[in-house]
């Protein structure tokens, strides 16, 4: 039904330039109905659009690789159609739309084209290695033994990685142990104590988010092995890998406390608490989730390094659950090794260690997830309960207190006492 404008005649679009507000023409009684504008984002024709320009660039691409060109590999295949791909999207959708529309559309595609590009990627590696791994790790000895007495010929019922798990499990351990107060603490220093210092500290730390690992390991093996004369162990790989992960915390811990909303601090303010309570009791609850994402972004950088692994913990074919002395062995450093080998076994193990290590870091992502993952103000089921039985104390300390306040019979009694 359309609308009828029952303003009079004279009154039409107000004049803009006298302050007033400018409204459309009057409807007349009888004019057609105004077509209405259509809000679905994705139509018909952009679906045939997609799939058009998706069989055109196979096919182009495949006549390219096949007749015309001498091209080959599997990367190239893929890169060329993907390109020849925006290529023909983009005519499709300048047919039916102008310019920004197709500017719009074809950044969405290439966008939306890029990640599954990089799931596609992720999912095939993953896939990849438990393929490779599969003949290793259906034993049960794989993960219950290690390689003391086992050789390159031996059997896949023979030995097994269990030095590599227990030297990973050791060596991130100590490295998170020094790497979570150092990091968490660092970036409330950058948010509550601006200045010329906290600026060098920030520059200093975004340098070393891209310190080659190696480099890391060579300070390691200069410092505590030959100045100090330590010797290769689990705590100097741990320390190595320290410095690793430390500058990746401090930047994404940085990142999240920036995010935490000035008003909260300002009403704790408010109500008389300092800086360092605020900061205690308001900024790190409200940014615990992104906390705990920075310690598994530092986590994951750390488990998988393996120059100074091999630099500062050297190599092993035992347990060793002593950090403080002789050689340990993490689980990517022993991939390295046993995939050098050129027997078919020994490649299976080292596939079969590199997914255990995928499994390993998914486990401590979920349970840091687990931990940390709560919003601010969710409270587990024993913090509720404690402050269940701190608000029956307080309940209890008002009526003693009451009780024990003297009674008056008037008040003006109350008032000369």
């Amino acid at each position: 039904m359309t609308a009828v404008d029952i303003r009079p005649a004279d009154v039409g679009a107000d004049d803009p330039s006298t302050g007033g507000t400018t409204l459309p023409p009057p409807v007349p009684p009888g004019s057609p109905e105004e077509p209405r504008r259509s809000l679905v984002l994705l139509r018909t024709s952009d679906i045939f659009a997609l799939v058009g320009a998706f069989a055109a660039s196979v096919s182009i691409t495949f006549v390219l690789f096949t007749q015309l060109l001498p091209f080959e590999g599997a990367i190239g295949f893929v890169v060329l159609a993907y390109v020849l791909f925006l290529i023909v999207y983009a005519l499709l959708v300048s047919l039916d739309d102008d310019g920004p529309a197709v500017r719009d559309k074809v950044a969405a595609v290439a966008v939306h084209g890029l990640a599954l590009l990089l799931g596609v990627g992720l999912v095939f590696v993953v896939l990849y290695t438990l393929g490779r791994g599969a003949e290793a790790l259906p034993n049960l000895n794989f993960y219950t033994e290690d390689m003391r007495v086992t050789g390159p010929l031996d059997p896949l019922t023979s030995g097994g990685i269990l030095h590599g798990i227990v030297g990973t499990l050791i060596m991130i351990t100590m490295a998170l142990a020094i790497t979570i107060p150092l990091g968490i603490v660092c970036a409330v220093f950058l948010n509550e104590i601006p200045g010329r210092l906290s600026r060098l500290v920030r520059t200093i730390a975004e340098a070393m988010t891209a310190l080659p690992s190696i480099v890391a390991g060579l300070f390691i093996y200069a410092t505590w092995i030959t100045a100090f004369g330590l010797g290769q162990s689990g705590s100097a790989a741990a320390l190595a890998i320290t410095v690793m992960m430390l500058p990746i915390v401090i930047r994404a811990s940085d990142v999240v406390l920036r995010l935490v909303p000035g008003t909260l601090k300002e009403a704790a303010y408010a109500v008389g608490a300092g800086q360092w309570r605020t900061v205690w009791h308001v900024t790190l609850p409200t940014a615990r989730s992104g906390l705990m994402t920075s310690i598994i972004l530092g986590t994951a950088r750390g488990i998988g390094e393996t120059s100074p692994v091999l630099l500062t913990a050297g190599f092993t074919a035992a347990v060793n659950t002593n950090p403080l002395e002789g050689p340990m062995v993490s689980l990517p450093l022993l991939t390295f090794e046993l995939v050098k080998n050129p027997q078919p076994e020994m490649i299976a193990r080292g596939f079969g260690t590199a997914a255990t290590l995928m499994v390993l870091v998914l486990l401590l992502f979920a349970v840091g997830r687990a931990v940390g993952g709560r919003g601010p103000g969710q409270l587990t089921r024993r913090q509720q309960h404690r402050r269940v039985l701190a608000s029956r104390r307080d309940a209890e300390r008002f009526r003693r207190t009451d009780a024990a306040r003297p009674r008056f019979t008037t008040q003006e009694e109350g008032q000369r006492r």
